[in-house]
């Protein structure tokens, strides 16, 4: 059975030849026809880099040796424009050196010339095979991820599974909401799920920072004012309770409001009716609330700087939301949440995350929860060139953590060797000065380099 009768059914991938020999092309671009492959091919680098840039290719077939660019130069080129794309290099000047280097350089494979049909068809075959299997998993862990999403919250995690089905169950009544948990952990989205889930969500959804504004400023916000209420006043406000009527009210870190605030707050929900500064006619006011914190509300009860009053009235139903560090089965779900919004975001090809990065991601403590994550890779993507984020890319307190570690595990002539390394690149192998930093003589070091074979780049 012929290739092309076995892609009948779906689109034939598409391969670019570039040889600068005219039969060398012609004879490989009739041999994939017959195996069912669109091909096209062009006689030089230059060429090769514009066909790339007007249409999406499944493999490239470069000649290592031809003027102006040669294989390794488009190889280059190719990496940098498409990461993705597979390239094999075919050349006539097989030696070791020269599979060394385009296979550090990223191709999937090198082929020699001459070859018959047989071998280059089993190659594409099983180079294209691989790439079938790296696409489904990539649409896998896509799947994955919009699977374990849940209104913009993300986890697989038992206790983030135990937190949505909570979010479920409370959205659609009329409670009022406290959510508890670390800076940094998604309370205000934790919100915004309850808000779309409930009757409310036609209405608005009104966010107040409570912890970011003085009390007079707060007091103004929150209730609104009347014209000449004070200096400045020169028109009616309405404050975020009356523009969140019909909706929800999320007042974010309440444990920071004055006990003042926290009367006229209390009557808000009790009465379920408030009063603008300078003013005194009473506006009702048919909001849900739902308030957030991350302080501990009863231990600032007990020093009066909470009143129980209100706590009683804001804890009707109590959402807690853990700590990152204590979910990290759910860190992988996140990366390539946030790697996928960075990507549309920016515009940047960031395609993943290295192995090593990854690791050093899922392993620390993350004292600034979710939203440190998030800006730890944001930074990583800005730092990146290409399309990997690796470890040398993220911030330095991440490295810094990294190295901690790793020397916990090295023996002492390990860590001795690895600073030699370092403090001799520093100082651009000037053996009198790296001496001069490492507190040894010149005659120490050298004997140092000798011992753990030490070469200049």
């Amino acid at each position: 059975m012929t290739r092309g009768k076995e892609m009948d059914n779906m689109a034939p991938y598409k391969i670019l030849i570039v040889d600068d020999e005219e039969i060398m092309r012609s004879s490989l671009t009739d041999w994939l026809k017959e195996d069912g492959y669109h091909v096209q091919a062009v006689d030089n680098g230059y060429k090769a880099l514009d066909a790339v840039k007007q249409e999406e290719w499944d493999l490239a077939l470069v000649d290592l040796k031809m003027p102006g660019l040669d294989g390794i130069d488009v190889l280059r080129k190719l990496s940098e424009m498409t990461p993705k794309l597979p390239v094999i290099i075919i050349t006539a000047y097989a030696t070791v050196d020269s599979a060394v280097t385009a296979i550090k350089e990223g191709a999937v494979d090198y082929v020699v010339k001459p070859f018959n049909p047989g071998e280059i068809s089993l190659l594409i075959a099983k180079v294209l095979e691989h790439q079938r299997v790296v696409k489904e998993n990539v649409m896998l862990r896509k799947e994955l991820t919009r699977r374990f999403r849940f209104q913009d919250l993300i986890g697989k995690s038992d206790k983030m599974l135990k937190v949505f089905e909570i979010v479920t169950t409370v959205a659609p009544s009329k409670s009022t909401v406290l959510i508890r948990g670390e800076s940094g952990t998604g309370k205000e989205l934790i919100a915004r799920a309850i808000h779309e889930l409930s009757p409310r969500r036609a209405s608005p959804f009104i966010a107040a920072a409570c912890g970011a504004m003085a009390e007079s400023l707060l007091e103004a916000e929150l209730f609104g004012y009347e014209k000449g209420a004070f200096t400045g006043s020169i028109a009616q406000h309405k404050g975020r309770i009356e523009q969140a009527n019909n909706g929800t009210l999320f007042l974010d870190e309440i444990g920071d409001i004055s006990l003042k605030t926290q009367v006229d707050l209390l009557r808000v929900l009790q009465e379920r009716e408030f009063t603008r500064l300078g003013g005194s006619a009473s506006i009702k006011a048919d909001v849900r609330v739902i308030a957030a914190t991350n302080k501990n509300l009863e231990q600032m009860i007990a020093k009066g700087e909470f009143r129980d009053d209100l706590y009683y009235r804001l804890n009707v139903i109590t959402i807690e939301l853990p700590p990152l560090r204590d979910r990290r089965e759910d860190i992988p779900l996140l990366l390539d949440y946030f790697l996928e919004k960075i990507k549309l975001e920016t515009g940047k090809p960031m395609d993943k995350i290295s192995e090593e990065a990854k690791k050093i991601l899922i392993e620390y403590h993350w004292p600034g929860n979710v939203r440190q994550l998030q800006n730890a890779l944001e930074h990583a993507a800005v730092v990146a060139k290409g399309a990997v984020i690796e470890s040398a890319h993220l911030p330095a307190f991440l490295q810094q953590k990294a190295a901690d570690g790793a020397a916990a595990n090295q023996s002492l002539q390990d860590v001795e060797k690895e600073h030699i390394i370092n403090v001799l690149n520093a100082h651009n192998w000037n053996v009198k000065k790296a001496a001069e930093v490492l507190g040894i003589n010149n005659i120490t070091l050298y004997r140092k380099i000798k011992q753990y074979e030490l070469k200049r780049p």
